[in-house]
């Protein structure tokens, strides 16, 4: 792979800025800020560089409570991108589903429900028959998929994590638990699905099941509605567990996710949240070095091309968290594929775009796209060419 070093013109004014590895250590947060927090847990990272802003006995492992459903919805995502259940399978709830107790949306037996519709119910108001229905419905019965539910924990690096259901309700079976951080590693998986933002926001709605009886559906994070800059989050609550909440707030091009286990009251974690969405849009700042879909302004060479320059782009942008009024030196790496040669679509990636640190450590990382299908040059074209060069010599 083809490796240069290269400050993008877009980017050019930005020449002196905070660097940090990202999730190494965290940033210096006042230690009466920390020691204030009641909860007995919590994790704070950013969102897009995965930097660990602070944190408090985050490895510590406690029950979580309704928190658990934050990977049943990203099972359920997995299952639709694999084409395993689609937004509009319907679904016929079992006995089971419509049985279980605590928060519900009311699923009636033997009807037929749309999978989006059962998701919104988890999302909104953390209902347990619809997270019981979504988990018989990809894998058959709840236990294998409370397998694949740890199982997939194991995969996104969750190292403390035992699920033994898919609803968090108190389980006969066994204790099941987590940590301030591996639930923070689940909620920022989730916040990568976009369509998890279509219900995400909702405070309240009135939700008509097909028989035609009226469900009111509330958010149980409060912080949707009371707090401007909160469009996601996960609460959970139960005897053991106490009061939990894992919510994210975005502010400009910034995101930031928090998690608090075990707040002794429902004020207080949200209160908790509250503050430390505050404390990190007052004390940090996302710079944005490179935006997504605009023009990278650099050549290409790729064989046979019929038409240069190559116009190309990257597929996400390239953010860098910085604490305010910090400053040192990043480059911008870009890593272009070997042997190029037309014809290529625009959908292959050429190669990869990177912000490094001083430490030449890579801060994030995305792809890199040509506009256009990269048509191949022909005989005549190739002629074309040589004679505009020799006319123009």
């Amino acid at each position: 792979m083809k490796k240069f070093i290269l400050i993008l013109t877009l980017i050019v004014v930005i020449c002196s800025i905070f660097a940090m590895p990202a999730a190494a250590t965290a940033f210096a947060v006042g230690q009466d800020f920390v020691s204030s927090i009641k909860s007995r847990a919590c994790y704070v990272v950013d969102f897009d560089t995965n930097t660990l802003i602070m944190e408090k006995d985050s490895n510590k492992p406690y029950p979580i409570a309704s928190m658990v459903k934050i990977m049943t919805l990203l099972l359920t995502y997995n299952a639709i991108e694999e084409g395993k259940l689609s937004y509009d399978t319907q679904l016929t709830i079992s006995p089971t589903a419509s049985g279980m107790g605590g928060s519900q949306m009311f699923l009636e037996a033997g009807d037929s429900y749309a999978v989006s519709d059962i998701i919104k119910g988890v999302i909104v108001c953390s209902a347990n028959d619809a997270a019981v229905a979504l988990g018989e419905a990809i894998s058959g019965s709840i236990d294998v998929f409370v397998a694949k539910m740890n199982s997939y924990a194991k995969e996104l690096g969750m190292e403390n994590t035992l699920f033994c259901n898919a609803t968090g309700l108190p389980d006969a079976k066994g204790a099941q638990y987590s940590t301030a951080k591996d639930v923070s590693i689940m909620t920022r998986k989730l916040l990568t699905h976009k369509q998890y933002f279509e219900f995400s926001k909702i405070w309240m709605e009135d939700y008509k099941h097909p028989d035609g009886r009226i469900t009111q559906l509330v958010n149980t994070n409060k912080l949707v509605r009371f707090f401007k800059y909160c469009d996601a989050g996960k609460t959970g609550f139960t005897n053991e567990a106490m009061h939990c909440l894992s919510a994210s707030a975005k502010l400009g091009d910034m995101r930031i996710v928090a998690t608090v286990l075990g707040a002794p009251d429902s004020k207080t974690r949200f209160r908790e949240v509250t503050d430390i969405f505050k404390y990190c849009f007052a004390n940090y700042e996302t710079k944005v070095l490179v935006r997504s879909g605009e023009n990278l302004n650099c050549n290409l060479a790729v064989a046979k091309a019929k038409d240069t320059p190559i116009e190309l782009y990257c597929d996400r942008d390239l953010k860098f968290f910085t604490k305010k009024g910090a400053h040192t030196d990043y480059k911008i790496q870009v890593d272009i594929k070997d042997n190029l040669v037309a014809p290529i679509q625009a959908s292959t990636d050429l190669g990869t775009i990177s912000v490094l640190n001083s430490e030449g450590t890579a801060l994030c990382k995305g792809l890199i796209y040509s506009r256009h299908n990269i048509e191949k040059r022909s005989y005549l074209d190739g002629i074309d060419k040589v004679l505009k060069n020799w006319f123009m010599k």
